[in-house]
């Protein structure tokens, strides 16, 4: 069979129709890679999807120790000790978290007291670090005096100091000041921890000094500036140091401060239940879970005002 020979305008014609369909391709290709990272970036389309495949690996490995530990919350006895271990639980069962109702109802101090000393504990640390952070971060952040800039450099060179360094000092102070075996020795040292006013400050430098100059010539005081105009803007860091400090504050025992078993905080008391041996596998593993909830909840309710955080520490007048 023959082929049939095209005119110069036809092959033209074909030559168009050949350009526009791989344009049309190249476009609906374009249309999903940004699809994928919705508008927001110009990678290709391998690119987003070499990025989503490692996202979702890295994901994987995060959530691993989470799927764990909730699946060891519902194992039995048996299966607790089963090696190699498994993932998922075979016979799920409330057995664990019954025994652990069974040993807080015997308690000689109710559940409800440490819940109360916990829930203290964490509120008038947490608030009173945000507070705290925030009087002193403004100075740092908009004023300069003298010593402001060593001031600044301290407070970056105590993130390197651990809490294992700093736990001597901190309990010869609360002993000069009698606060030993009061809920005080613990919320005391977590008002000063230096992180809340590094990010504070951060946060604070990057409010538009106009607003400070324009309140003060307005004649506003430094805490009219601070709490009507500061706090405001700098809301996602303080949100995000609130769940911070909370984190913090809700795994403390106060092992090293309090004695008393009527004002030791939830975690202490649960950790003593977890030390009864290998019997009490299964408690540790419901309280685990128990004590895991909590800031996973909280983190879940404040989580956009945290991805702000992020987004935003970067950015400079």
């Amino acid at each position: 069979m023959s082929k049939v020979k095209l005119t110069k305008k036809q092959k033209k014609m074909r030559k168009l129709q050949k350009q526009a369909f791989k344009g049309q391709k190249l476009m609906y290709k374009s249309k999903f890679a940004r699809s994928l990272t919705s508008g927001r970036s110009n990678r290709s389309l391998s690119g987003s999807l070499t990025l989503l495949i490692c996202l979702f690996l890295m994901s994987l490995v995060m959530l691993f120790p989470v799927i764990f530990m909730i699946s060891n919350a519902f194992k039995p006895i048996n299966e607790l000790f089963i090696f190699p271990p498994k993932l998922f639980v075979i016979q799920p069962t409330l057995d664990n978290f019954f025994d652990l109702s069974e040993l807080l109802a015997d308690s000689l101090v109710p559940f409800t007291r440490y819940l109360f000393n916990t829930l203290f504990i964490v509120i008038a640390g947490a608030v009173g670090h945000i507070l705290l952070c925030s009087m002193a971060a403004f100075p740092l952040a908009k004023f300069r005096f003298p010593g402001s800039k060593l001031m600044s450099n301290l407070v970056v060179m105590s993130l390197m100091f651990s809490t294992a360094v700093t736990a001597v000092p901190n309990y010869v102070i609360m002993s000069y000041i009698g606060l030993v075996d009061t809920v005080w020795s613990v919320i005391l040292p977590a008002l000063s921890m230096s992180l809340g006013l590094f990010l504070m400050k951060n946060f604070m430098e990057q409010v538009p000094t106009a607003l400070i100059d324009a309140a003060s010539i307005d004649g506003a005081t430094y805490f009219t500036m601070l709490w009507r105009i500061i706090m405001p803007a700098v809301k996602p860091a303080w949100i995000t140091l609130f769940i911070v400090a909370f984190q913090t504050m809700w795994g403390e025992t106060g092992a090293n401060f309090i004695y008393t078993e009527n004002i030791k905080p939830m975690a202490a008391m649960l950790t003593q239940l977890s030390g009864s041996g290998v019997a009490r596998t299964g408690v540790v593993a419901a309280t685990s879970l128990v004590m895991f909830i909590v800031p996973v909840v909280l983190f879940v309710i404040s989580q956009s005002n945290v991805l702000e955080t992020m987004a935003t520490s970067g950015i400079k007048e």
